[in-house]
């Protein structure tokens, strides 16, 4: 068998792995068999106590009722932190955009929703960003938040200085850490972890689409993925019938080569997929665990872009939850997981570290337990209550709050970040 033939067979076996991988299905599988693992006590890094369920669900409905007293929840989505502070960004968008037709309004949104989701990793403790216009400091998801929205509305992605309110292919691949740097108010004392990740992050970004114009149209901008999914012959059809899992799909396949190189099967990326030995699956797709978090995280802030341009969205209780730190941390926090050792917390980690690929699966699993308990708590159904909702309300919340009372806000378990998982 000759070099070429086995490479063939390698990329064959590879993009067949990839495809079986990039599906909330998988996800759910194959982190539903390190639960399973768990509960009869054969995980090697916690301990599991289902009891604690309903401490958890108590803790998510306190937060829930607090934020959202009359419990019309919002879907979990980068647009809430364009509210941070109380400040209408989307309107601040929509006065900048004028009497622009709903097209180019919903262009702009997406455009907006993928550059600064894919620059919302962990910030790390000590950063803040200033807003000039409100003169309030906003940290940590918020502060990322607002700062990528002011860097968007002030051109920073655009190639075109006439045109800033858009991301662009060239405009993308022109961000270096120094711009990102000046954008996010980052100095000697005021430091973004994992601030180069997002620069490269982002002219990755750049350069695939430019490569793939059948996707990102002949503009190459992400607002391209709205207009594959939801354009007629005679452009953008407002009642179009979108199922989410259709939007998660085609980010997986359009944007997998933007994700850093080292998890792969044949020379395909795989993006935010870990190897985990416990866990099985079919040919070269076995051992792998997949996630998908930045690119659900984006799927989930898409549906209301979508939504606001008329489109019918479907399936949204197919995406699961978010395997980031504040999900798990809520878990660890409240007893429903238990480190086997206590030292573990005294580690600094790396996302394809066991601990930590296990630490995300079981995450995922028990969000999904988790949100049946919220629900009882709060007296809604399933179709009152998505996931989108119970993450919003919610989950993320509160793990944030028992993470600041319990560590100042840090993490149960400590993980170096390169600006792309968490």
């Amino acid at each position: 068998m000759t070099a070429g033939t086995d490479f063939v067979r390698e990329r064959s076996q590879g993009e067949l792995a990839a495809a079986a991988l990039r599906s909330t299905v998988a996800v759910r599988e194959r982190c539903g068999q390190l639960l399973d693992r768990a509960r009869i006590g054969h995980s090697a890094w916690f301990t599991l106590d289902e009891g604690r369920l309903r401490d958890a669900a108590a803790e998510v409905a306190t937060a829930t009722r607090r934020r959202y007293p009359k419990l019309h929840i919002p879907f979990h989505s980068r647009w809430r932190h364009f509210e941070a502070g109380g400040t209408d960004r989307k309107a601040e968008l929509e006065k900048l955009l004028g009497d622009a037709p709903m097209s180019v309004r919903a262009r702009a949104m997406v455009d907006l929703t993928v550059t600064s989701v894919l620059l919302d990793a962990g910030a790390g403790a000590h950063w803040k960003y200033i807003e000039s216009a409100t003169g309030q400091t906003f940290t940590r998801s918020e502060g990322l938040g607002v700062a990528s929205f002011h860097a968007f509305t002030a051109g920073l992605f655009s190639s075109d200085k006439l045109r800033p309110l858009q991301a662009d292919a060239e405009g993308l691949r022109a961000v270096d850490t120094d711009l990102l740097a000046e954008a996010f108010q980052v100095s000697e004392n005021n430091q973004l972890v994992g601030l180069e990740g997002r620069a490269v992050l982002l002219r990755r970004l750049g350069e695939v689409m430019a490569e793939q114009p059948e996707v990102f149209g002949d503009e190459a901008r992400p607002a391209g993925l709205f207009d594959l999914l939801v354009a007629g012959e005679g452009g953008i059809a407002h009642t179009a019938d979108v199922d989410v899992h259709d939007i998660l799909s085609q980010l997986l396949v359009s944007l997998s080569p933007i994700w850093p190189l080292g998890h792969s099967i044949g020379g395909i990326p795989l993006g935010d997929v870990w190897r985990h030995d416990a866990v099985r699956g079919e040919g070269a797709s076995d051992g792998w665990v997949p996630f998908h978090k930045l690119s659900q995280w984006l799927t989930y802030s898409l549906l209301e872009p979508f939504h606001w341009a008329g489109c019918r969205l479907s399936g949204i209780e197919r995406l699961t939850g978010l395997p980031e730190y504040r999900n798990g941390g809520l878990l660890l926090d409240t007893g429903v997981l238990q480190l086997r050792e206590p030292e573990a917390a005294r580690q600094v980690w790396h996302p394809g570290d066991e601990i930590i690929v296990e630490w995300r699966a079981l995450t995922v699993a028990l969000l999904d337990e988790l949100a049946h308990g919220v629900r009882r708590e709060l007296s809604l159904s399933d179709d009152k209550l998505p996931l989108a909702c119970v993450l919003e309300g919610g989950t993320w919340a509160a793990g944030r709050e028992l993470a600041q009372r319990a560590r100042n806000g840090l993490p149960p378990l400590q993980v170096h970040s390169d600006g792309t998982v968490f």
